[in-house]
């Protein structure tokens, strides 16, 4: 009887445990949601909870809804706009950049003076450009356009002229133009210029230096005029004297004395080109006096001396601190044509202070007018002022005996371009007598 009743309360137990196990389960498959319910992230708050279920024996109402139903978010209202727009914004697919043109090109950096530039380009996706063109800024700030062309089947070309690579230099950009109209720099701007050194030979630095010493004026035009006297001179031998002279009866002894003096006026004309050649240009003028000239018969009128002239010189640069000048003279005087020549040595700056020593003749074929030694020393006083004194040693106009002229020369800057010069000294062909110099000149510069 026992045995039954220990059997009967396993059994019990067993059948306790079985429905308290079952009853669990049940109440856990209630409480998780559905395999195909997705929650829904879309306008969801965090105090949004599924909402528990009890336990029980039957299944929940919606577990025999369709399962289309069940798969379908349940959104709230406000959240709808907003989740169709952003699906149909990430339904869209990012565009992708087209090609772009490029420029491929290896930058000058230097270029010798008065020969043309090749400028050398390629391009990548050329069927993209309309065209493209060099800007280039001369060495005088002036720009210039020069359009590509093609070279070969890859490498397009713009040719700057030699007449535009002057120093000290040039400066270039390039630029393309797009299919669409739009213009883009492409190699350096117009704003900021990619240089180009001109490399000069030693000539085309020494002229540019000198030219910027002289203000940029290679011309000068020059007029003037001077008054020599030297005294009254008797002369050392007796002549007969002529027919109807107011000095001395006919064919009686009679020893010349004259009152020897010239005045001259010339023009002129120099170019300074600065080079090997450092000047050159002419002169004219005229020269009218009177000198003591050898003659065998006494006639005042005879000694009336003068002569129209021209002369062509220049002047040849040997090293910087040494030049040479050459001059032809030719006239008419007097008695005749006569031709002749002057030489000069210029030693020191030229344009500053320098001393000079020349010679010069007039008289190589036909009539002898006279010689000249001379020298010159031109010191710099200021930036406007140069003094010059002067030694001369001469027997012109046509006269019998050498003299000596000891003068001084003062040039004024009067403005940009403008000087005059102003000369003035002594001089006498005997130790007692002689007379006074004067002259003047004034001249232009550009």
């Amino acid at each position: 009887m026992v045995t039954t009743r220990q059997n009967a309360s396993v059994a019990a137990f067993f059948a306790a445990f079985f429905l308290a196990t079952f009853g669990l389960t049940t109440q856990a498959v209630a409480q998780a949601p559905s395999a195909n319910h997705a929650p829904d992230l879309v306008g969801a708050k965090p105090a949004d909870k599924p909402t528990e279920t009890a336990p029980s024996d039957q299944a929940p109402a919606d577990a025999k809804q369709p399962e289309n139903a069940a798969s379908t978010p349940q959104e709230p209202a406000g959240a709808a706009s907003q989740t169709n727009s952003t699906s149909t914004a990430s339904a869209v697919p990012p565009v992708k950049p087209g090609p772009l043109p490029r420029v491929y090109h290896a930058a000058v950096y230097s270029a010798p003076p008065s020969e043309s530039l090749d400028i050398g380009v390629s391009f990548g996706h050329p069927e993209l450009i309309r065209q493209a063109v060099l800007v280039m800024e001369t060495a005088g700030g002036v720009e210039r356009i020069i359009a590509f062309k093609r070279s070969d089947a890859s490498v397009y070309v713009a040719t700057i002229p030699a007449e535009l690579m002057k120093a000290p230099g040039i400066a270039y950009a390039i630029e393309i133009e797009h299919v669409n109209g739009s213009r883009i720099a492409a190699f350096a701007s117009r704003a900021v210029k990619h240089p180009v050194t001109i490399i000069e030979d030693i000539t085309d630095t020494r002229e540019r230096a000198l030219l910027a010493r002289l203000g940029g004026r290679r011309s000068i035009l020059s007029v003037g005029g001077e008054y020599v006297g030297f005294g009254r001179n008797v002369s050392s031998q007796t002549i007969p004297c002529g027919q109807k002279q107011t000095e001395c009866a006919a064919d009686t002894d009679y020893i010349p004395t004259i009152d020897e003096h010239y005045y001259r006026i010339e023009a002129g004309y120099t170019y300074r080109s600065l080079r090997t050649v450092s000047e050159f240009g002419f002169r004219l003028g005229v020269l009218r006096g009177r000198s003591l000239k050898p003659l065998q018969v006494y006639e005042s009128d005879k000694y009336d001396v003068g002569l129209n002239f021209g002369a062509a010189r220049v002047r040849f640069r040997l090293l910087d601190l040494w030049q040479f000048e050459g001059e032809l003279l030719t006239s008419i005087t007097e008695e005749g044509f006569s031709s002749g020549f002057n030489f000069a040595t210029h030693i020191g700056d030229p344009y500053g202070t320098k001393l000079i020593l020349g010679f010069e003749r007039l008289g190589l074929t036909g009539v002898t007018f006279g010689n000249r030694i001379y020298s010159r020393m031109d010191i710099v006083a200021g930036s406007r002022l140069l003094v010059s004194p002067i030694i001369e040693i001469t027997d012109m106009p046509n006269a019998r005996t050498f003299g000596v002229r000891l003068l001084a020369e003062l040039s004024f800057k009067i403005s940009d371009g403008f000087s005059a010069q102003l000369r003035g000294g002594y001089q006498a062909r005997k130790f007692d007598s002689g007379g006074p110099g004067v002259g003047g000149s004034l001249s232009y510069a550009f």
